[in-house]
């Protein structure tokens, strides 16, 4: 088993690598009891290949990608006996513009936990989804929760019987919005950013009046 979690792993940074044009501006390593590491790769770039533009430096954000989440197939935690290889995977994206000041303090340890939460708490990862952190994601910002959504990253087909692993983008939201979403969906929160001309990939935004 050994062997397919490590060519399942090694799938996926070389996918990353394909899609974002070369390796990584940096990596941090977080560990959680009893779990294998899982690594937080930073990339500096424009959006992944097939959804790169011309724009130049204007395009240029910061993608904080996991690698691990996928060793495994997520599963509902009331199933009596998982599946090691059938199920659906998937990483986690989260991206910023960025600021000058490099990655946030604290966001490699926020990425590593989102990406833990299917091993940890049983949580299947998929778009629409709301997870919460309980603390800011990275220091001094006002967001403690995250918005799953489709990210550019295309999905990595693995071999059969594997699912695919989807990389799926975490858009940084407050208690606020996270509340906004349960009672009223994602669609409205993304559609109230929109009229409010709210940019959720603005580490410096402001959250949205509802």
């Amino acid at each position: 088993m050994a062997g397919v979690v490590d060519n399942v792993i090694g799938q996926v940074e070389a996918h990353l690598v394909e899609q974002f044009g070369g390796a990584s501006a940096g990596a941090a390593s977080v560990t959680f009891l009893g779990l294998e590491p899982i690594v937080v790769q930073a990339f500096v770039a424009a959006a992944p290949r097939p959804n790169r533009s011309a724009a130049g430096d204007a395009d240029t954000l910061l993608h904080l990608v996991s690698v691990g989440c996928s060793r495994a197939p997520m599963a509902d935690p009331t199933e009596m006996v998982a599946d090691p290889q059938r199920g659906p995977r998937a990483e986690i994206v989260v991206v910023l513009r960025p600021t000058g000041g490099g990655v946030p303090a604290g966001l490699h340890r926020s990425v590593a936990v989102l990406a833990a939460a299917p091993a940890v708490e049983g949580v299947v990862l998929a778009p629409d989804g709301i997870v919460d952190l309980a603390e800011p994601m990275w220091q001094g910002c006002a967001f403690t929760a995250v918005l799953l959504g489709e990210s550019a990253v295309p999905d990595l087909t693995l071999g059969q019987p594997r699912d695919p692993v989807r990389f799926l983008e975490a858009v940084p939201i407050t208690a606020t919005e996270a509340a906004w979403v349960r009672v009223r969906g994602a669609d409205e929160l993304r559609a109230a950013w929109v009229e409010a001309q709210v940019d959720p990939r603005d580490p410096g935004r402001r959250a949205v009046a509802l």
